[in-house]
């Protein structure tokens, strides 16, 4: 193959695989769009959509990440932007000739990035001025993360481990499609375990180049690092000066595995190649047992101490992110929100004794500040959720969102705690798109207690006309109804439809303390099933809700809510919907993969007669009180949903066909337990909306 053909072609050993087509985009709003002035799924999907965010070391410059769809291609495609912080000015460091993610800063000139311009997925360089693009690695099968610090470097790739193919465990029958396993986990959220697992590799950075690493997991190690499935690079850290390399990792396999959420953060030392437990090291000094999720590590700027989250209870995922810190020069750790009933998420070193976090707060995301002696004081404030943020010589630039506007970046004063917008990048949107006002309301529950409820109405509200009212049940279940923006349950979309949306933070929504949090687990027929019905029953006394037209949706947890709300609402709704609910708790126990999930909510599997916690839980399945089920109902699944399994949503289906009730099945084949394709996703809202128009207009 000559040079010249490399242009088009990445050969990979036998395979090769063709460039991406450039992808054009033009989603200016139409004559039609501009004149209506509505929200709808075809607007939403022209908007575009910011990413990862880095400063440059001195502050000076910031690159972000731009992600833009084109509709009838069904496609999208990541840029990279630069913005020079001292002008405002911005620009495209790359084109719409490939995809190009997770920037980070070589020095205040350069930049590193991931991009599938050859083909793959490699890491790849280029000076902020638009010179001097390089390729860095050249890893056969392509890269799925990567980090440079000093002389040395990581970059995540996939490794055969296993062999549970029949085409690769009998060579001679290649043509076989069989799977064969001896124990858990066969499959995770949305695929099957082929016996391939990510791993780390750690490498030299040599003459601009990153080096063939050596893989710190083990060849034979059946364990993904970072953590399926999400596989978020930012598990893995660098030391400042590159020596060392910080990461996590759940180093159990089958049944054990999915039992329980015991990671471990692992330091790798490229110098000796040694790698050392630190929770194991800390849980053995007495400071805490570390059996829960023990994950994304953080360097101070010295390298000398590691922050990381800490959850105390193995197999609870909603259990509270506590901040710890691994001194590595007395190998002490400290437990820095012992005295604060809060989580702590999007660790930013302040110097060497004190970092900034994401603070989730009373349904909303903040800016904190916290020292070592934990002294903790609140930075932001207001109704708006700020998702991540960099920081650099003082200046921190946030990530942050509304209900009603989506992720634009904010300079944070750090004295006062006032967002400046910085970028604007859909402007267009909100110069002719009306959004409706949302309101925050502290309803008091049937146990006495207040509960945060948004209520978002729809624009150019009339005082004096009744609206069709939707309850939102939310997933999770142990998810906050915060100030987000989703680009799949849309608020203001639906606001924009001619809805009042009422969307409680009942029992098990984060934010409000890990007591309200942990109610939840072992009753979910019970207090937060009141919260709902307490929520809408006080809304539903305004004189503009029409509560002969009141319908109710939500997905996964929220699904779940909407099957049970279905037997026991009484009257109250006139259409349900529900995404990938659960449906059936015993089949559900069977059909899902992170059993530590199932486990810690239900209180433990159906077969445990003894257990009442258990037993009551699976008493009061959804499926048990199908027999009371009156309303419509339309139900939505993806078929590669491995979570909350297709074969719930068919179950439910059934039932309410064979009732003779009015049903309609959504299933998406080649979507999992979300709907992001962008044509999918406006079939989504078409169907959704067709069907609460249908019965509640």
């Amino acid at each position: 193959m000559t040079f010249a053909s490399c242009l088009t072609l990445t050969s990979c050993g036998n395979t090769e695989q063709a460039l991406p087509e450039p992808l054009a985009i033009d989603n200016a709003l139409t004559d039609a769009e501009k004149a209506a002035g509505i929200l709808t799924p075809e607007v939403m999907w022209k908007m575009s959509r910011i990413g990862a965010q880095t400063l440059s070391p001195d502050g000076s410059k910031l690159v972000y990440t731009l992600t833009q769809y084109n509709l009838k291609e069904n496609r999208g495609i990541t840029l990279l932007w630069l913005r020079d912080m001292a002008t405002g000015q911005e620009r495209a460091l790359t084109d719409y000739n490939s995809t190009n993610t997770a920037p980070q800063w070589l020095d205040n000139q350069s930049v590193a990035f991931l991009s599938n311009r050859s083909g793959e997925m490699q890491a790849w360089a280029m000076d902020v001025d638009g010179s001097n693009l390089r390729q860095l690695t050249t890893i056969e099968g392509g890269i799925e993360g990567f980090g440079i610090a000093g002389d040395h470097a990581f970059y995540v790739k996939r490794v055969a481990v296993a062999k549970l193919k029949g085409s690769n465990k009998y060579e001679d029958m290649d043509k076989s499609k069989v799977r064969i396993y001896d124990d858990l986990m066969v499959r995770h959220w949305d695929y099957w375990d082929d016996g391939s697992y990510l791993h780390i590799f750690a490498a030299d950075y040599k003459d601009g180049k990153i080096a063939e690493g050596v893989d710190i997991i083990g060849a034979d190690k059946a364990y993904d690092a970072p953590l399926a499935p999400y596989f978020d690079t930012a598990e893995i850290r660098l030391s400042p000066d590159g020596s060392q390399l910080a990461y996590t990792c759940k180093p159990l396999t089958g049944t054990e595995y999915a039992l329980s959420t015991d990671s471990d953060i692992f330091l790798y030392d490229f110098a000796t190649a040694q790698t050392r437990n630190l929770s194991k090291e800390a849980a053995a000094k007495g400071y805490d047992k570390f059996v829960g999720y023990d994950k994304y590590p953080v360097f101070s700027p010295d390298g000398s101490k590691i922050a990381f989250r800490s959850q105390r209870r193995p197999g609870n995922e909603a259990d509270q992110q506590r901040l710890w810190v691994f001194d590595l020069n007395t190998n002490e750790c400290s437990y820095i929100t012992r005295n604060h009933d809060i989580c702590a998420t999007e660790v930013v070193w302040d110097g060497n004794e004190a970092m900034y976090f994401v603070l989730p707060w009373r349904g909303t995301h903040q800016v904190a500040h916290i020292d070592l002696d934990g002294n903790l004081k609140h930075i932001t404030a207001g109704n708006h959720d700020i998702n991540t943020f960099t920081m650099a010589e003082g200046k921190i630039v946030a990530n942050m969102n509304t209900i009603s506007k989506a992720v634009e970046l904010y300079d944070v004063d750090l004295t006062t705690g006032a967002l400046t917008q910085l970028t604007d990048v859909n402007r267009e949107i909100y110069e002719n798109i009306k959004f409706g006002e949302v309101e925050e309301r502290w309803i008091t529950t049937t146990d006495g207690k207040k509960m945060l409820t948004w209520v978002i109405l729809p624009p150019d509200f009339d005082p004096t006309k009744k609206y069709p009212t939707l309850l939102y049940c939310q997933g999770g279940p142990q998810s906050t109804v915060s100030q987000f923006w989703s680009y799949r349950w849309n608020f203001q979309l639906m606001a924009a439809q001619g809805y009042v949306i009422v969307a409680p933070n009942r029992r098990g929504c984060p934010s409000f303390g890990q007591e309200w949090t942990d109610q939840i687990s072992g009753d979910y027929s019970g207090q937060n099933i009141r919260d709902y019905l307490a929520a809408i029953d006080e809304v539903s006394k305004e004189p503009w809700v029409d509560t002969d037209h009141r319908g109710c949706v939500g997905a996964s947890y929220g699904g779940y809510s909407t099957y049970y709300l279905a037997g026991v609402h009484e009257g109250r709704f006139k259409a349900f919907i529900a995404h990938c609910g659960i449906f059936n708790f015993e089949s559900m126990y069977g059909h899902t993969e992170e059993l530590f999930f199932v486990t810690n909510d239900y209180g433990g599997a159906y077969w445990e007669k003894d257990n009442a916690v258990a037993q009551r839980s699976y008493a009061n399945s959804p499926h048990k009180k199908v027999g009371n089920w009156d309303t419509p109902i339309m139900i939505i699944t993806g078929e590669r949903d491995y979570r909350i399994p297709y074969s719930q949503s068919l179950e439910a289906f059934t039932a309410a066909r064979v009732q003779g009730i009015d049903a309609r099945l959504v299933s998406f084949e080649n979507e999992a337990h979300q709907v992001f394709q962008p044509q999918n996703s406006v079939v989504w809202n078409r169907e959704f909306f067709s069907w609460l128009d249908k019965y509640l207009k």
